[in-house]
């Protein structure tokens, strides 16, 4: 590895992507306005919020969810959510002795029209490598410890193919209409990580 190499890779992500704006920015190349733009809409219009919207209405209507497991990309793409990184989303169901997380061993290929951009834990090649290896340990270490009979499936993205986790519908929300049951569903139980909690 050059001198070159080692010193750029110390320097934070961060600042190597502030550096890289900063230049393209000054040639004229990027328009702070429209990155501001394109970054605000991943982050509140593209989100975990339109994933939430696709699994609360799995829980309350069996048709959408029967062509939701059959065909995730088009029955996602009902509710008007498509787009870049998100041309061929595979939803698999949780239940109570299946689990099923996502992972990107490669990169970091994640559905970002119900998603939104990825967490950095995602990214991080400790959570790649590991949750393929010890995937109930590190799922206990994110907070979620799951029974010894649970099977565990791990499903790793790529550019082919990326993963939606239609998580258990917890008990005592059966009362609870679909936009209520929004604001339960997280992130984090759309890639498996965590279970939806009652209210």
């Amino acid at each position: 590895m050059s001198t070159t190499e080692s010193s750029t890779e110390r320097i934070p992500a961060s600042l190597r992507t502030e550096a890289l704006e900063q230049l393209l920015t000054e040639r004229g190349l990027v328009d702070p306005a429209v990155m501001d733009k394109f970054i605000a809409n991943y982050e509140t219009n593209v989100g975990p919020l339109n994933g939430a919207k696709v699994v609360a209405k799995a829980w309350t209507d069996p048709e959408y969810k029967k062509r939701l497991l059959d065909e995730g990309t088009s029955a996602i793409k009902e509710l008007g959510f498509s787009g870049p990184q998100g041309e061929h989303i595979v939803v698999v169901e949780n239940t109570p002795t299946t689990h099923n997380v996502t992972v990107c061993t490669l990169c970091s290929c994640y559905p970002w029209p119900v998603l939104g951009l990825p967490p950095s834990w995602y990214k991080d090649p400790a959570y790649r490598a590991r949750i393929v290896k010890e995937p109930r340990k590190v799922l206990s270490e994110m907070g979620l410890d799951l029974a010894d009979d649970v099977e565990i499936i791990v499903r790793d993205s790529s550019s082919e193919v990326r993963w939606l986790v239609l998580p258990e519908r917890p008990a005592g929300t059966e009362h609870l209409s679909e936009e209520e049951l929004v604001p339960l569903i997280t992130r984090d139980a759309l890639v498996g990580v965590a279970k939806v909690a009652a209210p």
